[in-house]
């Protein structure tokens, strides 16, 4: 069990191969990238908006569709229902996330330079952390947003979950809830590394079996 052990941690420090320094330094073009397209849009449809509205969130703003026109409508729609301000303020929750893709960047770029294996893993690892929590935090503050109704906005409505993932029907207004370019840019690097990562682990696994039958 001994030998298993040592040789599990002797491959964590081996230093990665020159394709994968490659891979890796080319998958931090579309995590930069991610940071310039939206990473989530919501859109919603109604007989008194048959083109439809909708709102794009970057990792760093809330943009309105027709030149910002459509945020304004839908801000306006949720004041009759006692619901904030839709805005960059209002998602301030969000602020950490051009934080944390320039991070990774600089820690991929540098795992890249002079990395080793283990140091692979920890961007796996970290890449899954922002990922996961970046969404959690989403979700969080949708929830925020149908939950806290004002109680004097003209139009009572119970507390709601607005789509997180997918479409939804709201009194008269279907909504829909989609990844976008910057989420499709952030899962590509994101899986590249995964990638990278499992072809390394084959190679140390085909590498051991080999050692095991020479006499």
């Amino acid at each position: 069990m001994r030998l298993y052990v040592n040789r599990f941690y002797a491959f964590l420090q081996r230093p990665l191969r020159p394709g994968s320094r490659l891979v890796l330094a080319l998958l931090v073009v579309p995590l930069a990238l991610s940071f310039f397209w939206p990473l989530w849009r919501i859109s919603m449809e109604a007989p008194q908006y048959p083109a439809g509205l909708h709102l794009d969130i970057y990792a760093y703003k809330v943009e309105g569709g027709n030149g910002g026109q459509h945020l304004q409508e839908i801000n306006t729609l949720n004041h009759y229902i006692g619901m904030r301000t839709l805005d960059r303020a209002a998602m301030s929750d969000l602020d950490w996330i051009p934080f944390a893709l320039g991070a990774l960047c600089i820690f991929a770029l540098r795992v890249a330079a002079i990395g080793n294996v283990s140091a692979l893993v920890d961007v796996v690892v970290a890449t899954s952390y922002v990922s996961a929590f970046a969404f959690g935090r989403f979700v969080y503050t949708l929830y925020v947003f149908g939950h806290h109704l004002k109680s004097d906005a003209p139009v009572k409505v119970p507390g709601f979950m607005p789509a997180v993932l997918g479409s939804k029907q709201i009194a008269n207004f279907t909504t829909h809830s989609w990844p976008h370019l910057g989420s499709a840019l952030l899962a590509l690097f994101a899986l590249g590394t995964v990638a990278v990562l499992g072809w390394h682990l084959a190679v140390g696994r085909r590498e051991a079996v080999e050692a095991e039958r020479r006499p």
